[in-house]
């Protein structure tokens, strides 16, 4: 349906993107995900037809799709564009911003539509409001019920959730994926929190100062990242070395903190330096006695500074820890 060769693009010496290729299939969820500034909301752009490639093809169904150089309205007519910089007529209601894409010549239609948009972004309590007095979040909703009126065949969303608070973000990330699926509308949105990710992308795709450095499903990546930026995108990692495991390689081990378990023997010996409490109990923070290498690993109660203890990790797990790329 979609397919990116080779795409390269620079804002003045600066290089955005550079070599990007991957295809998106019908109805398929794709996660863009990457630290600020490594070329996500570039590649949605160039997805859209804002930008003239300095470099390579992009496809939608065969058809090329071309830049402003090309198009007088640039923007691709079967998709649309949710930026981090929506623009909402404030002096209006959250209905009547709705309705402006919506058709005029079947207001009963349009009106049943409004009312399931509504109901998807949560905000049926504030229909008549206008938007002035909402909150960021609440404008961010009713930004991505503007760019579901029509059912674009691909929706392109930069940081759709970032001005929304976890309740409604929670509640929000499941209506939204699930309609979206419902419709078959193909997706593909742009984060840098992995929770996006998890269990609404079908692939993943993460980017590094303007490369795709790897792809997969968030399974495949989270249980075998290739490299710690990879795994330290999804949760917080410990990088330590493979010696602590009798491990006989030069390379460092991606281990997540909750992967570590207290043993009475066995294992690695470390020194307790502080206790986190996170909630659910702790997030304690250790140095490896034998290669002075810092730590974390949670556990159900507090642990107190100069405790020593042994940790460890089912061996199965070490298989696909092995640090692949730098």
């Amino acid at each position: 349906m979609l397919e990116l060769q080779n795409v390269s693009f620079s804002y003045a010496e600066k290089i955005n993107l550079h070599g990007i290729s991957f295809s998106v299939e019908k109805g398929e969820h794709i996660c863009i995900i990457g630290e600020s500034g490594c070329g996500k909301s570039t590649l949605l752009k160039a997805i859209y037809g804002l930008l003239n490639l300095e470099e390579g093809k992009i496809f939608w169904k065969d058809e090329a799709v071309l830049g402003p150089a090309y198009n007088l309205v640039p923007g691709h007519p079967e998709m649309k564009y949710l930026s981090q910089e929506f623009e909402l007529m404030p002096y209006i209601s959250v209905t009547e911003n709705i309705k402006k894409f919506l058709s005029r010549q079947a207001p009963e239609k349009s009106e049943k539509r409004c009312q399931e948009l509504l109901e998807i972004i949560d905000m049926q309590a504030f229909a008549q409001t206008e938007v002035k007095l909402l909150s960021g979040g609440q404008k961010q909703r009713v930004a991505i019920a503007q760019t579901l009126a029509k059912e674009p065949e691909l929706l392109l969303l930069d940081e759709p959730f970032n001005f929304i608070d976890n309740f409604r973000k929670n509640k929000l990330r499941r209506s939204l994926f699930t309609y979206l699926k419902k419709q078959h509308i193909t997706c593909i949105f742009a984060t840098h929190d992995s929770t996006d990710m998890f269990g609404f992308a079908d692939k993943v795709l993460v980017m590094k100062n303007g490369k795709l450095i790897a792809q997969g499903t968030p399974k495949q990546l989270f249980e075998q990242p290739p490299s710690y930026y990879v795994a330290s995108l999804f949760k917080e990692v410990n990088e330590v070395s493979a010696e602590i495991f009798h491990l006989h390689s030069e390379k460092k081990l991606l281990i997540y903190p909750h992967e570590l378990h207290v043993v009475k023997e066995g294992g690695f010996e470390v020194i307790v330096k502080k206790s986190f409490y996170n909630g659910t109990g702790f997030f304690i923070s250790a140095a490896i006695i034998s290669t002075k290498e810092n730590v974390f690993f949670l556990h159900p109660i507090s642990l107190k500074k100069g405790v020593k203890i042994n940790l460890s990790i089912p061996p199965e797990r070490l298989e696909n820890r092995l640090i692949k790329q730098s």
